[in-house]
């Protein structure tokens, strides 16, 4: 990606039915962060969106056990995921919700498009309800055993295990996941997505994306060989208003939320732009066919973003094999790569908000720092495979690599500067050695930078830390501190680790933002280094929403980030006695939080 152009970085929605944990946003999260960030320092028009995912069963009983209305319980959690992703530094232009009469407006208007060109059926179905409750059952809320390979935890909607696609009525002895009753199947009118009309186009189109992951492209493959028509309705009084006539009266029925969340992408954009004041604004992004679109999630998302978004826009632009014509919003660009990350386990088992198997975000960082959960997810995440988080490898990378890597390099280095010189030194003549040094780190741009645009993270932040070490062996062979009697090669000597230091905050920035900007102020540098999201209370922008009063939303200002290359650093710029960018933790963490994870 050369060129300068339009890059919409498009996160999972995560879900408001509970505070999110650090396995979530190690899989949907940072990465995309990390991407966006360097993706604006190298040039390109970033737009990052996402919001939380507001609509469906699930929030309707979380709502009941806590004696809240369906759009309280909503709004409760939409503040408390704003919250936490703001104090990760998740660069968000915009972080908006799914209850907004923005997003009921743009899915409605995807929804018509759809329907008018033949890609909506109505037909009769067998809806899972609860006989408890009444309620329809998500797909996704019923487990039992898979009807085609066996496998005994198959949800609702497919199957993890062969990933074919599935319908409740499917599995062999189907239970809810909420209370463990076995559901009741009625008859129902539905609409569908008539996914099967899409497999020939979906085909040619993956046929083009040869630089995704390997398990997102042969998992999308192997779907295409049973393409079911897919439910885009419920019997609910919670989500959006069907958009046809006889219909969207109706106080029993709305769109599926899996339809609406997808949608998300695009009306989150729509928001961005009529609150940035051009409200064409997102054109740019959505219809200018040399923009590029990434879209980060978990790998239980793949079939979402892969086949089923992309399906929806196809058939919004008139290209399945029904034909048809854009709808009001235009042509609609496909995804240029659907990002996907394997699952955070912790301690060896699977998060689970019911079994007390989790930390959520919010009580992680109360207790440590952002940087400190970032460079975990980034050096140790689960990029490619699935990785288990443990309090004994988290305190060893922050206080071996974090702590007595980067953190010691930047503080040796300024603290000897400031103690000798007060000031950034004037370098005399370079050795070879010095030459060595600077070269490395100013080759650490294109090579750590080539990686984060692959979304190779790991790699990246792998590569980073080489550069560290480089930095922090030139400082131990060269031993400034023994060259008292010689303060002009002292000077250089320290002018020229400084000059890494000064290299490696930009490359460690997307990494590790909060931490980027100390060591910039500490180098005598002012003002904004690493742009950070903020909150606005803000209200809807449209009636017929489900939002009420005024609400949060996440936005930035990141215009004026650093360009991705080495800056000189002017001798003179005054240097105070650093203070440690990084806490060194204690042992006794690991003991006290399996202690409180136990409890």
């Amino acid at each position: 990606m050369g060129r300068m152009t339009h890059v919409l970085t498009a996160l999972a929605w995560p879900y408001a039915n509970g505070p999110r944990h650090i396995g979530h946003v190690a899989g949907f999260g940072v990465p995309a962060d990390v991407f966006a960030r360097y993706m604006r320092m190298r040039g390109h028009d970033v737009l990052m969106v996402s919001g939380t995912d507001e609509h469906g069963t699930p929030i309707l009983v979380q709502a009941d056990s806590e004696g809240l209305k369906a759009a309280e319980a909503a709004a409760k959690y939409n503040r408390i995921i704003v919250e936490d992703l703001d104090a990760l530094g998740l660069s968000y232009d915009l972080f908006t919700r799914t209850t907004t009469g923005n997003h009921y407006k743009t899915v409605q208007e995807l929804f018509s498009t759809l329907f008018a060109n033949g890609y909506i059926l109505q037909k009769k179905t067998l809806g899972a309800i609860s006989p408890s409750t009444g309620r329809t059952l998500p797909d996704r809320y019923i487990e039992g055993t898979c009807p085609h390979c066996g496998f005994d935890s198959a949800r609702g909607d497919q199957c993890d295990n062969c990933g074919r696609q599935l319908d409740p009525v499917d599995l062999i002895d189907p239970k809810s996941r909420i209370n463990g009753e076995t559901p009741k199947f009625v008859e129902e009118d539905h609409f569908f997505l008539d996914l099967p009309a899409f497999a020939d186009a979906l085909n040619a189109w993956l046929d083009t994306r040869t630089g995704w992951r390997t398990n997102v492209l042969r998992f999308t493959k192997n779907l295409l060989d049973d393409m079911q028509p897919r439910p885009i309705s419920r019997d609910l009084d919670w989500g959006v208003p069907i958009p046809l006539e006889g219909w969207v009266e109706r106080p029993d029925k709305r769109l599926y939320v899996w339809f609406d969340a997808v949608i998300g992408y695009l009306s989150a954009t729509i928001e961005w732009a009529r609150r940035s004041g051009d409200a064409d604004a997102w054109k740019r992004w959505w219809q200018d066919p040399e923009a590029v679109s990434y879209y980060f999630m978990g790998k239980d998302n793949i079939v979402f973003h892969s086949e089923i978004w992309p399906a929806m826009l196809l058939g919004a632009n008139g290209e399945g094999s029904n034909g048809g014509e854009p709808g009001a919003l235009g042509k609609l660009n496909l995804p240029t790569e659907v990002v996907s990350s394997e699952f955070l386990t912790m301690e060896g088992k699977q998060f689970s908000s019911s079994r007390r198997v989790v930390i959520y975000v919010r009580d992680f960082l109360e207790r440590y720092s952002p940087d400190a959960l970032r460079y975990y997810i980034c050096a140790a995440g689960p990029e490619n495979q699935d990785s288990d988080f443990t309090w004994a490898e988290f305190l060893r990378r922050n206080n071996d690599e974090l702590v007595a890597g980067w953190g010691n390099l930047v503080n040796r280095s300024i603290a000897m500067a400031a103690k000798n010189f007060g000031a950034v030194p004037e370098p005399g003549e370079l050795e070879e050695v010095d030459r060595e040094l600077l070269a490395a780190t100013g080759a650490a741009f294109d090579t750590v930078g080539d990686l984060i645009g692959a979304n190779k993270v790991r790699a990246g932040i792998g590569e980073a830390m080489k550069a560290v070490a480089a930095a922090n062996k030139y400082l131990a062979d060269t031993a400034p501190w023994k060259m008292k009697e010689d303060p002009k090669r002292q000077g250089t000597v320290l002018h020229t680790v400084l000059q890494a230091v000064s290299d490696l905050k930009t490359i460690m920035s997307p990494f590790l933002p909060h931490s980027s900007q100390r060591v910039h102020e500490l180098l005598g540098g002012e003002g904004v280094f690493a742009p950070m999201p903020h909150i606005e209370e803000v209200t809807d922008l449209d009636e017929g929403g489900a939002t009420f009063g005024t609400y949060p939303i996440l936005t930035g200002d990141y215009a004026d980030v650093p360009k991705w290359e080495s800056v000189p650093l002017a001798p003179g710029t005054p240097l105070a006695k650093p203070v440690p960018v990084f806490t060194k933790l204690e042992p006794s963490i690991v003991d006290e939080e399996i202690e409180r994870l136990n409890s």
